[in-house]
């Protein structure tokens, strides 16, 4: 017996009993509740879905605020942006990146152009320019020529730095004669076609130019050109050098038999 007066026994039989109670059972999903669930979801991912298409199709959130040129030299942005024609506000998703490309194509400076969308709200336009070769005369107009034979701008004053005035009938890019001479500029390494002031090509096989020392050179046509742009260059070194005396004429139009005259 306790202190208390209590023995264990007494202790146990007053304590409470527990009582396990029986688990409550999950009600089972009928095909009713399944299918219910099932509609449920669909019908969210429907609304998900619009959401987006929302978004990307009509939102102003993603429509673009700003068009960037990349490449421009000669060409200003403002040209390249108003040829590309793509409105601001415009949705991205809707912008006609081929579209925008054909007109921006159209510029005669432009050599090629890429136009691609930058999320979320701007489109980029990069071009790449044609690079003068050649300056050519027609009915008192000089136009600058590129290395493929397009004539692509008109110019009033002197032509930029490089740029070889070039004397050919019918300029253009399915001309033999053009090609040629285009061929041979360049094939030049760029301090030998620095020292170039006028190109002739009369024919495709009949190619000369004049260096800015008076010296004439026969190139003959357009093959071999980097065969006979290195002969020229080593021969310029030497007489440069004084190892080889100057001569008037220099014949490369078979490159490995130079004719110095």
């Amino acid at each position: 017996m306790s202190r208390s007066g209590r023995t264990t026994a007494d202790r146990e039989r007053a304590a409470p009993v527990e009582v396990a109670r029986p688990a409550r059972r999950r009600r089972r999903d009928s095909p009713r509740d399944r299918r219910r669930r099932r509609l449920l979801a669909a019908a969210a991912a429907l609304a998900v879905l619009a959401l987006a298409g929302w978004a990307l199709w009509a939102s102003p959130l993603l429509s673009v605020r700003d068009v960037r040129v990349d490449g421009a030299t000669t060409l200003t942005a403002d040209q390249v942006v108003t040829a590309a024609g793509v409105a601001e506000g415009t949705p991205l998703l809707r912008v006609d990146v081929d579209a925008a490309e054909a007109r921006v194509a159209r510029l005669p400076q432009v050599a090629s152009v890429q136009v691609a969308r930058g999320w979320p709200g701007s489109v980029v336009v990069t071009v790449v320019e044609r690079r003068p070769v050649a300056v050519v005369e027609e009915a008192g107009t000089r136009s600058l020529v590129d290395a493929t034979g397009v004539l692509f701008d008109t110019v009033t004053g002197e032509p930029p730095a490089g740029v070889v005035p070039l004397d050919v009938r019918s300029p253009g890019p399915d001309d033999p004669a053009t090609r040629a001479a285009l061929g041979a500029l360049v094939a030049l390494p760029g301090d030998v076609r620095d020292r170039v002031t006028g190109a002739v090509a009369r024919t495709a096989d009949e190619v000369t130019l004049t260096l800015d020392d008076g010296t004439v050179v026969v190139w003959g046509g357009g093959e071999e050109a980097e065969d006979k742009a290195a002969v020229l260059a080593a021969l310029l070194a030497e007489v440069e050098s004084g190892e080889l005396e100057p001569a008037a004429t220099v014949d490369v139009s078979a490159p490995d038999a130079v004719v110095l005259r």
